[in-house]
């Protein structure tokens, strides 16, 4: 289930990791345009999404037939699942990453094994050599905020080139090392990105995948026997405005990850353990509190952060990296629950 989307005055969002500031200028001139040529909206939009795709391949330097886009990386995600996982050995991903992916294999009966993270919420590699029928690793992974680098990739993709390997790096833009200098090398890498974190476009559903020609037009066949039409024209437009404010996007990034290296110091010194975190998140559990009082806490004071009920996870708490001021009253609320709770439980 995705987070809470509440809306009311003087709430603080840090449960959906959203990016707390808004999308490039060029994104408002854009929509602007946009509303001064309303004619173009009784026509369908480019079914390949050229103007995207060409800015993307630009951006990323690779060919135009090296991406495909789509309505948030969650369609581009279930479009790979549909198209790549068809066999009879199961797809391998952790027992602790984004919620979508069992969701997918189940809902395409695609077979699915989870291999445990190890007990420091890390992946193992040695868990993926083993026979599969395809492999989807986040990087950063999600809840944990934990990312590895190039080199761990690498060595996927070495022991499985008969596989296709699918790297979700939805967060990568906050700290993690991309895996697209691995597109020269290895052609069964798809690399799965989004608008939604780093370019602060949520609300506009845009994602894409980079990969080598045939992953890409297999994608697309399966796309346009589907709906070919998947990507709106307002974004589109938006979408490359946004690719070409490379200095907005760069900076944007590192404010998050200023807030962060700050917000993690402040939480520690309230005894609470934070993950090493490459993304726009901090995955957080306290050694006298447990995370669904302290969750339940925030909540009434119109604070929302994400709380998962699960297993191995259920005493963490995994909060989105918002604004200075937002982070600010985020401690402030912690300094009274902390230590009242602490009392309750005679510590």
């Amino acid at each position: 289930m995705p987070g809470e989307q509440p809306i009311f005055a003087n709430m603080v969002k840090l449960n959906t990791n959203e990016n707390p500031y808004p999308p490039s200028p060029k994104v408002e001139a854009a929509m602007r345009q946009l509303c001064d040529n309303m004619e173009r909206f009784r026509l369908y939009p480019d079914f390949k999404a050229e103007p995207l795709t060409a800015v993307l391949a630009k951006c990323y330097g690779l060919e135009n037939d090296q991406v495909f886009v789509g309505v948030g990386s969650d369609d581009v995600l279930s479009v790979a699942f549909l198209t790549f996982f068809h066999s009879d050995r199961p797809v391998l991903f952790p027992d602790i990453t984004y919620s979508f992916y069992d969701v997918w294999a189940q809902v395409y009966e695609i077979p699915y094994k989870c291999p445990m993270l190890d007990e420091n919420f890390r992946i193992r590699k040695e868990d993926y050599y083993q026979k599969n029928g395809g492999i989807v690793i986040a990087n950063p992974n999600a809840p944990t905020s934990i990312a590895e680098g190039i080199d761990f990739i690498e060595d996927i993709l070495e022991h499985n080139q008969e596989s296709v390997v699918i790297v979700d790096e939805a967060y990568v833009d906050f700290g993690g090392e991309s895996a697209l200098p691995l597109l020269k090398k290895y052609e069964n890498l798809l690399i799965v990105q989004t608008f939604s974190k780093s370019r602060a476009m949520a609300g506009m559903r845009i994602g894409y995948a980079m990969g080598s020609p045939t992953l890409i037009r297999a994608m697309n066949d399966v796309k346009y026997s589907i709906n070919s039409y998947t990507m709106n024209y307002p974004s589109l437009s938006v979408g490359v405005a946004a690719v070409e404010d490379d200095a907005y996007f760069r900076e944007c990034c590192e404010k998050v990850i200023r807030t962060r290296t700050w917000a993690r110091m402040e939480l520690e010194r309230l005894k609470f353990t934070c993950l090493d975190s490459a993304a726009n998140f901090l995955f957080v559990t306290h050694p006298f509190v447990p995370a669904a009082k302290i969750f339940a806490a925030l909540k009434e004071r119109g604070i929302f952060v994400r709380y998962f009920n699960k297993p191995r996870i259920d005493n963490y708490l995994r909060i989105t990296i918002g604004t200075k001021e937002q982070m600010e009253r985020l401690m402030e609320a912690l300094l009274e629950i902390v230590p009242v709770a602490e009392k309750k439980e005679g510590v």
